[in-house]
């Protein structure tokens, strides 16, 4: 079974057990995290379901596994007639979650 979800206007693949990155949320690892808003349902041997009707009852339960630091990104601005050159980092934060269950 696997669900697609909107989470913090951005929207995941998810399946059972499988863990996937979110931008930080303000919680403590250990937490449980509910996801309400799902967009589309594939239940095992059963047709998907689009519904608002059906997926207003399904929920996906989450577990805060870590909150952590992305890999570094740079941003290079040059102007090549004032031999002007600026670099801009920037490591964006994350939290690791892991697909706890998914209840219809």
């Amino acid at each position: 079974m696997y669900a697609i979800v909107k989470f913090k206007g951005k929207q995941y693949k998810i399946k059972e057990g499988e863990e996937f990155d979110v931008d930080r949320i303000d919680a403590q690892k250990g937490d449980k995290v509910s996801i309400d808003d799902i967009l589309f349902l594939s239940p095992d041997n059963q047709e998907p379901l689009f519904s608002q009707e059906n997926l207003k009852k399904t929920k996906v339960l989450c577990e805060v596994l870590k909150q952590g630091k992305g890999k570094k990104e740079f941003s290079f601005k040059t102007n090549s007639r004032t031999n002007y050159k600026r670099k801009i980092g920037f490591r964006p934060s994350f939290t690791k979650l892991k697909v706890l269950k998914i209840e219809l």
